[in-house]
């Protein structure tokens, strides 16, 4: 192919190009649009990408701050129900202090010994120097399921004191009800229960009771709480007074110069009831004193040595 190449300053020239020249040029156009279709890519992928961070980065960013809130709701919610639930089992630990103080007390526990308003001495070795039992701060649900386990075990420990309670209370009030004081303030009996020569009739005969010497108006009181079931004139044992205790118990008050009490009174433990004389078959003043058992005469002494041990036990562990 040959080109004539025109100029109005210059001399025209006329130029021969082979097939060699014409694939040149093409090479070198088609390589121009490779080179700037490769550009325009570039430019548009980067622009593509730094897009794409930014809207991660921007959604990172969004999930972190609902994550935040949401955790912060757990724990507010969390904290609330615990401090509820604290609120009852610090409640519980005062009802559990009284009953444990009412308790002591029926135990005969001086207060000294287990004082339940003090916290009890605790102590051991640091964790660091256990081997691999390390240290560790306690997550919500671990501190939770504490608080859970404790409100149990005070649930618990609260009933076994109420059964302990209802027990000791029992054995109290069974034994108030055991004659077991001595119905006259006296140091001896002049005459005790069983085989004796009786003082009228100078033969022997079973004495079904005990027999205290007293001046005539010296107090009389109950040997246990109960119930008065007879007060009335004997024609031998004089002015005689009976209490009912419960459970077949009986005690018998005889030969009194006064009785004080009338059948149907309720009589506490230890509470006057009349007073000393010489009434009914009698040798001069004194307090005939009888246990009964189902209607059948017991020996007092093994119920007022039962009192007397029990005051001394009671007296020693007061000190």
């Amino acid at each position: 192919m040959q080109v004539i190449l025109l100029h109005p300053h210059f001399q025209a020239k006329s130029l021969t190009l082979t097939n060699r020249h014409l694939l040149m040029v093409v090479l070198v156009f088609m390589s121009g649009v490779i080179g700037g279709a490769a550009l325009l890519y570039n430019v548009t992928a980067n622009h593509s990408i730094a897009s794409k961070w930014s809207f991660m980065r921007e959604a990172r960013a969004s999930n972190s701050l609902g994550n935040a809130a949401d955790q912060d709701k757990y724990i507010k919610e969390n904290l609330a129900a615990m401090a509820i639930k604290l609120g009852e089992m610090q409640a519980q630990l005062m009802r559990l202090d009284a009953l444990g103080e009412r308790v002591q007390g029926l135990a005969g526990v001086k207060p000294e010994e287990f004082n339940f308003k003090e916290l009890p001495g605790r102590g051991g070795a640091e964790s660091s120097s256990l081997g691999n039992r390390e240290m560790h701060a306690l997550s919500m649900s671990e501190f939770g399921k504490l608080l859970e386990a404790t409100e149990k075990n005070i649930e618990h420990r609260a009933d076994y004191m109420n059964v302990v309670e209802t027990s000791l209370m029992r054995d109290k009030i069974k034994f108030k009800l055991l004659p077991t004081i001595q119905p006259v303030n006296v140091s001896y009996n002049s005459s005790g229960f069983g085989w004796r020569i009786d003082p009228f009739s100078g033969r022997g005969a079973f004495h079904e009771g005990i027999d205290f010497a007293a001046p005539t108006g010296s107090t009389i009181v109950a040997a246990a709480g109960g119930v008065v079931i007879a007060a009335e004139y004997h024609h031998q044992f004089g002015n005689m007074l009976e209490i009912d205790h419960g459970n077949d118990i009986v005690t018998r008050y005889a030969h009194a110069s006064k009785l004080l009490m009338k059948v149907g009174d309720i009589v506490r433990r230890g509470q006057q009831i009349a007073h000393v004389g010489s009434t009914g078959r009698s040798t001069g003043a004194h307090l005939h004193f009888e246990v009964l058992v189902k209607g059948v005469q017991q020996d007092p002494h093994k119920f007022l040595s039962a009192g007397a041990a029990q005051a001394k036990i009671g007296a020693l562990a007061s000190k």
